[in-house]
């Protein structure tokens, strides 16, 4: 799978919703958005799943959140996971 990476953790808002969008927008089933950010995406996760696409979001460190969304509902996102 294809990491299509936006490290979001500097960027103030509104600015990581509308990278990770833009983003969302070139996906296909080989490929994924994984973005680094300071918080959990709400609104992006609520707009991934009303768009039928799988997410994953996880908060490894205090304060550091590792989301991965795709077209892909077969993939394994948690192996995808890179900590």
């Amino acid at each position: 799978m294809t990491h299509l990476l936006l490290d979001a953790r500097q960027m103030a808002h509104p600015e990581p919703l509308e990278k990770a969008v833009a983003i969302l927008r070139k996906l296909d089933a080989d490929s994924c958005l994984y973005m680094l950010s300071r918080k959990n995406p709400i609104p992006l996760l609520k707009l991934a799943q009303e768009n039928h696409l799988q997410s994953l979001s996880e908060e490894v460190t205090t304060g550091e959140w590792h989301i991965l969304i795709t077209p892909n509902t077969d993939c394994d996102l948690k192996g995808e996971l890179r900590v």
